[in-house]
């Protein structure tokens, strides 16, 4: 069951890598075998990717306004779902549901009020637009699993420290937080994964080609009505996932840990 299960994951990562490499004709041929090479394995889709489109750029992109949401995300979450679980006493439960069920609202929704802020802040056509919005939905469900997570650690721990000398700020910093790993690297993971794959609001925000990400870049470029560039579209989605999927595998325990632990709290 479990090598079904395991073999069922892997073949997107297996359909996207070996589509990376087929000629388009041993691609569209229904009289081929779809799973294997029928004809020498190409470059040129490669080639297309990364020399006919800003695809590097869009990766970069990407990035960096990943790794600035990640940063915010924490900044505001993880002392939110601290104080939610330690210092406001019987209404952090309440709290915390409030604020999680802030995140249940559809973006769509947000899109109209979101885009009055963004053209009064002059923020079109620019990554902070993207910088600014992400966080309005990672921070309410990143609190809300901290919150859970936090419940979990004993206060004795916090207070054994705080007899010692140590202040509430100094407990949390060197007893809660080293604990927390697991939720913390829940946090990161979910953050990353929900910005490489957001398009509603990059698509609207963003209008330069050199602003796009991965995400609207890729079908922006190699779908031209009702051409599809499948091998150059399968190479773009297979590098842009597999550094996901590893951070996954290396930290798969920790992520479990940190859901579950933060849903039943």
């Amino acid at each position: 069951m479990i090598g079904v299960f395991t073999l069922f994951s892997a073949f997107p990562f297996y359909w996207m890598l070996i589509t990376t490499f087929k000629r388009t004709g041993d691609l569209m041929k229904r009289g081929n075998n779809p799973f294997i090479y029928n004809e020498p394995p190409t470059l040129e889709n490669l080639r297309v990717l990364f020399f006919d489109t800003l695809y590097v750029r869009w990766l970069g992109n990407t990035l960096l306004v990943g790794v600035l949401v990640v940063v915010i995300t924490l900044l505001l979450a993880v002392p939110a779902g601290y104080a939610l679980a330690r210092l406001t006493g019987r209404w952090g439960e309440q709290l915390g549901i409030g604020i999680f069920l802030t995140y249940l609202v559809p973006p769509t929704l947000l899109f109209i009020p979101m885009s009055r802020v963004i053209g009064d802040l002059g923020l079109q056509d620019s990554l902070w637009s993207l910088v600014l919005v992400y966080p309005s939905f990672t921070v309410p469900f990143c609190t809300w699993l901290l919150m859970g997570f936090f419940k979990a650690i004993p206060p004795d721990l916090e207070e054994a420290a705080m007899i010692d000398g140590e202040s509430r700020l100094g407990a949390f910093v060197k007893i809660v937080i080293p604990i927390s790993v697991a939720g913390i690297l829940t946090v990161v993971i979910f953050t990353l994964t929900l910005v490489m794959q957001e398009f509603v609001y990059a698509l609207t925000f963003i209008s330069s080609v050199s602003q796009f990400t991965v995400s609207v870049g890729v079908p922006t470029f190699l779908v031209r009505g009702d051409v599809y560039f499948w091998g150059s579209l399968m190479a773009g989605c297979f590098i842009a996932s597999v550094p996901v999927a590893v951070l996954y595998n290396f930290f798969v325990d920790r992520f479990i840990a940190g859901f579950t632990v933060g849903a039943i709290k």
